[in-house]
């Protein structure tokens, strides 16, 4: 009982105000405990029943102690005493975040408040707890995401809806040099802005923003020096429930490097090979640079046989300076292009006004606002000087670091340029093959095809057309890094050269995708060329390192029957290859007409899935799994349900998905829904002891796939134990170490691997020492043939007496009719999963079953 606590009240009204106050106190939602002088509880809410789990009964009168962790429970202890015998604070009146263990062991965290109060000679403290456990993940998971950002290599900024900074990222700071402080509050275009960013691409960013549109647009900023940087910007806005605009999400890249590389060394190399006037070419590069750097005016001259200048290009000189230059002799004072081309060295003039070398033409040259200049020779590959590219400034200066990039591609362009008439062979080299791999490019295909195709319509002879795709080469990419992906393009390529005969081409399409064309080459000599191919391919390859097990998708068209032009064979074969890719990979096809329908038919699927996961139009059932009576588990398993077509089979959804690139998207939806059922039963009570998720061997690749696990465990506030992967025989047969080392990592996390549809595959015993894995499933393929089968029968029998030898558990899929459960379960198999158990079932509905069988068992 709680004492008098109301002495200015009337006798006869303090039983009516001590009910009042503890109705009150136990109808908080916050749990309120409140304990006397010794230490003793005398009074424990409903909501201090829920937070402790401990009923009140066992509770008041006794030490409070019993509710304080161990680990802290002295320290509690000697606080409390401090205060009711000195009057010294340190908990009194103060909120904090404290441990609380449950009465079955488990911990949560609570924001804490203790009052003190003091009633004649007696001292209570009242505490009022509120559980925080999830804000506090929350706020972990928030730490987590400030870390990862700050590691990118991308400036990312948030503004609010006014467009003013509320958060930069390190990143920012290392890409534009302004610091944190600095950038809060102020506007990213007033920030990072300069005399020639584009203002129309800034107004045009603020209105997609008011719309609620992405854009990605490129934008020249300055950084907090002022040095030019070309950025790539990436806009997203976040709108609050009610629509309105919140936040404004910048990611920024620096592509200055890029542009050049896109500018100079594409449009310029398109315009040489497309043998574009050499007066063009030279205009162009020199447009191209001032829009990369527009603080500069850049001029091309070259040098005649004479040894006297003459201006190539200089789009933005005025017409007198062009005369002063136009002819006049080099030398070593004549000037920084004189002298450049002179001495054969960069010459830096960083204020014409007061360089000797300008003397004669100074006036001249200031008067159009022209005051500094840098010039650097353009050389040959014997090393003779051919002209000069020179930057002009409106201010004393010297160049920076983007000029310094600028110049050394383009001086490389320029010399290609000035040698174009003496290196046409060089310049075809570069518009029609392959710099990486020296095969034929697209353009030179379609050349080289069209004239194999003339000369097949006019001798009457077959020709084949191998479109080959690597097997997830995403992957080496992302696991192994670009020099690796590179190095097995260019070991396929040479393998492919070696299974070439004369005559044919070969030629890469871009990316992991190559094309053989085959004259003279009927269908069984194509399939024969086609097997070789595979088996060169799947050779090992040793790149930065590692050894990589490639393998590839072959597909097939011929001529004539599948087409007559080069384009409908590459379509054709293009269509045969996905048709290789999806039975496994490493096989070919040949094109059908049939394909062209499930070609469209894949198309409007993969659209289809696209906007269903942007919808949210997928959805999970759950499938127990039961070990006699007791649920040992779920399944997790995707459905959809197409609005046209009806419920598509998972493995067709899955296939598409891999096809269009959005496997990785589906899985993490799957994971992050799972735990999210998960979670929410964890909080309801509903008694789930753990969820099954699929994951394709494909996930296996990717290092990150532990930590993707754990952290999306941890965003839900689930332990290790409460998710299970279910994994493929292709993940326990590879030979990739990065695999078998992220199977690994994953089980050490604390989550369980299972090996799935254990049977069905070339299964390998031996193998299975090598993964992790807790749990194998018994196919249901074994299980439909128990009653019928002695072979089976036999085959179940040794697969569980194999797992049991092992210490691996098993379950039992596609149970679904009494003597298959008999059976298996006099074999010792203990788990079991089926029609005969339950069918699987969207949440509700389990839930709905799971409460039934528990009514049913009281």
């Amino acid at each position: 009982m709680l004492p008098t606590i109301l002495p200015g009240s009337a006798p006869s009204d303090r039983g009516l105000h001590e009910q009042l106050l503890v109705q009150t106190l136990e109808q908080a939602v916050d749990a309120v405990v409140v304990i006397d002088e010794h230490n003793r509880v005398v009074l424990f809410n409903a909501a201090a029943e829920t937070l402790w789990g401990w009923p009140r009964a066992e509770v008041l009168g006794r030490n409070v102690g019993m509710l304080v962790p161990p680990g802290i429970r002295e320290a509690h202890d000697g606080y409390v005493n401090t205060n009711r015998i000195t009057g010294i604070n340190r908990i009194v009146g103060t909120s904090r975040d404290v441990p609380v263990e449950r009465r079955n062991g488990t911990r949560l965290w609570a924001s804490m408040s203790i009052s003190r109060v003091v009633i004649g000679t007696r001292v209570l403290y009242t505490a009022f707890l509120k559980d925080v456990t999830a804000q506090r993940a929350q706020q972990q998971h928030l730490r987590q995401l400030s870390l990862v950002a700050d590691r990118s290599g991308s400036g990312m900024v948030v503004a609010d809806a006014d467009r003013r900074i509320t958060y930069v990222n390190a990143g920012f700071t290392r890409l534009l040099g302004f610091a944190g402080a600095h950038a809060l509050g102020r506007r990213l275009p007033e920030l990072a802005r300069g005399p020639h960013t584009d203002v129309g691409a800034i107004d045009a960013l603020r209105a997609c923003a008011e719309a609620g549109q992405e854009m990605q647009t490129q934008l020249l900023l300055y950084t907090s020096d002022g040095r030019p940087l070309w950025a790539s910007v990436m806009m997203n806005p976040v709108r609050g429930a009610a629509g309105e605009l919140e936040h404004i999400v910048f990611v920024l890249t620096d592509i200055t490097h890029t542009k050049m590389h896109e500018v100079l060394q594409h449009k310029v190399l398109d315009a040489m090979a497309h043998n574009a006037p050499l007066h063009d070419v030279a205009m162009l590069l020199c447009r191209e640079v001032e829009r990369i750097a527009p603080e500069v005016t850049a001029t091309l001259l070259e040098v005649d046989a004479d040894g006297c200048m003459r201006v190539l290009a200089a789009p933005s000189m005025p017409s007198e300076i062009e005369a002063l230059t136009n002819g006049v002799p080099i030398g070593p004072e004549v000037g920084c292009c004189g002298a450049a081309a002179a001495t054969g060295q960069p010459a830096l003039s960083a204020d014409i006004a007061t360089d000797p070398r300008w003397a004669p033409v100074q006036r001249a040259f200031t008067r159009h606002g022209l005051r500094a200049c840098w010039s650097n020779p353009i050389k040959a590959r014997d090393g003779t000087v051919l002209g000069t590219l020179a930057f002009y400034y409106r201010e004393p200066r010297g160049p920076d670091a983007l000029h310094e990039r600028l110049v050394d591609m383009g001086l490389h362009l320029c010399a290609l340029l000035l040698e174009r008439e003496r290196e046409r062979a060089h310049i075809h080299q570069l518009a029609y093959y392959d710099a990486l791999t020296g095969l034929a490019n697209r353009s030179m295909l379609r050349t080289q095809a069209e004239r194999r195709l003339h000369e097949a319509r006019r001798s009457g002879a077959p020709l084949a057309l191998l479109f080959i795709d690597l097997d997830r080469f995403k992957q080496v990419n992302d696991t192994q890094g670009h020099p690796a992906g590179d190095a097995l393009l260019s070991a396929v390529a040479t393998r492919l050269q070696d299974s070439a005969r004369a005559g044919d081409v070969a030629a890469r399409m871009g990316g992991d995708e190559f094309v053989l064309v085959l004259p003279q080459c009927g269908a069984s000599q194509a399939a024969a060329v086609a097997e070789r191919l595979l088996a060169a391919v799947a050779q090992p390859v040793e790149a930065e390192g590692a050894v990589l097990y490639p393998s590839a998708s072959l597909g097939i068209a011929m001529y004539p029957e599948d087409g007559t032009d080069a384009d409908s064979l590459l379509r054709c074969a293009d269509m045969a290859m996905y048709q290789a890719k999806s039975a496994g990979g490493q096989c070919y096809h040949f094109y059908s007409a049939e394909m062209n329908d499930q070609a469209q038919e894949r198309s409007r699927l993969e659209s289809d899935l696209r906007a269903t996961l942007r919808s949210g139009g997928l959805a999970l059932h759950y499938q127990p799994q039961m070990h006699g009576q007791a649920l040992h588990g779920v399944e997790a398993l995707l459905r959809w349900t197409h609005p046209q077509h009806g419920p598509i089979p998972p493995p067709r959804v899955v296939e598409t998905a891999g096809e269009c690139g959005l496997l990785d998207a589906l899985t993490k939806w799957v994971l992050q829904e799972a735990c999210r059922q998960m979670a929410d039963w964890r909080r309801r009570g509903v008694a789930v002891p753990r969820v099954s998720v699929n994951l394709d061997a494909d996930s296996f690749l990717d290092p990150a796939l532990p930590d993707l696990l754990a952290g999306t465990l941890t965003a839900h506030g689930l332990q290790p134990a409460d998710l299970t992967v279910e994994i493929t025989e292709a993940v326990m047969l590879t030979s990739d170490p990065a695999v078998l080392a992220t199977a690994r990592a994953v089980r050490e996390r604390g989550i369980a691997l299972s090996l799935d549809d254990f049977g069905t595959g070339y299964s390998s015993l031996s193998a299975l020492h090598r993964l992790p894995i807790g749990e194998i499933k018994l196919d249901a393929s074994f299980v439909q043939d128990i009653e019928t089968s002695a072979t089976v029968r036999s085959l179940a029998s040794a697969v569980l007496h194999i797992a049991r030898g092992l210490d691996l558990s098993v379950v039992a899929e596609g149970v679904e009719t009494p003597a298959q459960r008999q059976f298996l379960t006099e074999q010792g198999c203990a788990v079991l999963q089926g029609y005969l158990l339950s069918r699987p079932m969207p949440a509700d509905a389990l839930e709905s079953l799971l409460q039934g069988g528990a009514a049913a068992a009281q």
